[in-house]
């Protein structure tokens, strides 16, 4: 089969095009056929065995929930790339193997998805990612270690003696789940707990337990927060027992991710994604404060909030905004919210703060880079690729470096606050979340492919030898 050029749009002609521009129906009287209000079914594209598209390698298209019968014609531009129509089989579903030619260009490709009996289109992206040897692990000390399946956030304490992790596994109603206690020498686990219940869902559904996924430490008051995803909400454990303190409703936090607490104000943030809101707590009584909004910029717009880093000696929280480009800076004194704009950013989840050099770091899912930003002006220093599917990213200040956590490729790279690629580290199956803990180390977790993935459901440490 012969390569289809990314890289640019070829004019085609052919007889059909020419009987229609002379105005000769082809096929049929009419070339309205019967429509469909909504396109009928989910589109989606990535590389074999859910990996990444690269120049020179394979994308596979794939649908389901369509209409049985219907037949698919996929065009990039003018161009088909599908030498005869896709028939979508009796289960609604389809799959189509397109390959990617040397010279394509990077990033996101639109690709339209035109069915037929109904006649529906949509358009779907093709995203081409930057394709980055191994290198530089001769640089830093790597410790791996299995923990538990389902593997989502980790953050060590300031003693330095423990190390948290959340697990959960599967989709609701979620059943295991559990908090870990990591010993940060042996990356043993010391003691863990299973969450209590949930209860049923606001449709009487059932509601699995409270599932842990985001997870901090206060430890001015020796605990630990975890999000409740599933149902909306947080609690709060105790470090040394992980006996569960209390258990907010749920609802108190639409989707909530990450959590950071602010020990020298006593108190605890917590983002909502799927709305612009960061949500407040005093860690003193836990009881809830009032809610940080943040206005997008964007017109028509919503800002949601993903990740979160704290400046706690500069009093500044910084978010990025998953449904627009943008970033939010905020002064905890004043409650001054201030966005700023990212250029070349799409689908943003990750973000760190130097407050050092005043630079933001921003990992983008769909644009495969990180962005340096400085904060004071907005300015974009660096717009550095670093990998495939950019899930979220930690600076350490001590080495002064920041690492990405790049879920499709599987790689954590590492770059200075130049833009410079320092290091990309071979980090097993999709590196999900990772934190530094201001002593020089970093801490990694990332997800397995399925059951007996030895890569998968894996805590890492990671420090530069001096």
């Amino acid at each position: 089969m012969s390569m289809i050029p990314f890289s640019r749009v070829r004019l085609a002609s052919c007889a059909a095009a020419a009987l229609m521009a002379l105005g000769v129906p082809a096929m049929a009287e009419t070339i309205f056929t019967r429509p469909l209000i909504d396109f009928a079914g989910d589109v989606g594209i990535s590389g074999p065995e859910r990996s990444a598209i690269h120049q020179g390698g394979t994308a596979v298209i794939t649908a389901e929930d369509m209409i049985p019968g219907q037949t698919v014609t996929l065009m990039r531009g003018t161009t088909v790339l599908n030498p005869a129509p896709i028939t979508v089989d009796d289960k609604g579903s389809f799959s189509f193997t397109l390959p990617i030619d040397a010279e394509a260009s990077l990033g996101l490709q639109p690709i339209v998805v035109i069915a037929e009996n109904p006649a529906a289109a949509k358009v779907v992206e093709l995203r081409i990612s930057p394709d980055l040897p191994l290198q530089g692990a001769e640089k830093f000390d790597l410790t791996s270690a299995p923990a538990a399946p389902g593997l989502y956030q980790i953050v060590a304490n300031a003693a330095g003696d423990a190390v948290f992790v959340t697990s959960a596994v599967g989709w609701p109603p979620v059943r295991e789940s559990r908090l870990l206690r990591i010993d940060p020498a042996t990356l043993k686990v010391l003691a863990e707990v299973a969450p209590a219940p949930a209860p049923a869902t606001p449709k009487g559904g059932d509601g699995g337990v409270y599932a842990f996924y985001g997870v901090a430490v206060d430890n001015a008051h020796g605990r630990v927060w975890v999000s409740n995803t599933r149902q909306d909400t947080v609690a709060v454990y105790d470090q040394s027992d992980l006996k569960l303190i209390k258990q907010f409703e749920p609802g108190t936090v639409p989707h909530a991710r990450d959590i950071v607490i602010d020990e020298t104000n006593g108190r605890a943030y917590a983002s909502a994604t799927g709305t612009s809101g960061i949500m407040v707590f005093d860690t003193d009584t836990l009881e809830q404060l009032d809610t940080i909004k943040i206005a997008s910029q964007v017109r028509n717009e919503d800002f949601s909030s993903m990740a979160l880093d704290l400046d706690e000696a500069g009093g500044k929280l910084v978010t990025v905004s998953l449904t627009t480009p943008e970033a939010a800076l905020i002064e905890l004194t004043s409650g001054k919210v201030r966005i700023i704009p990212l250029s070349g950013a799409k689908a943003a989840s990750g973000v760190a703060y130097d407050p050092q050099e005043g630079l933001i770091f921003v990992a983008s899912q769909a644009t495969d880079n990180l962005l340096i930003v400085k904060a004071e002006t907005g300015e974009v220093l660096h717009d550095v690729p670093v990998g495939a599917g950019p899930l979220n990213v930690a600076f350490d200040p001590v080495g002064r470096l920041a690492y990405v956590a790049n879920r499709v490729s599987g790689t954590i790279a590492v770059v200075d606050t130049k833009g410079q690629l320092v290091a990309n580290l071979d980090a097993g199956s999709f590196p999900n979340q990772l934190r530094a803990d201001g002593k020089g180390n970093v801490w990694a977790v990332n997800k397995s492919r399925g059951e007996n993935d030895e890569a998968g459901d894996r805590i890492w440490r990671i420090t530069p030898k001096r």
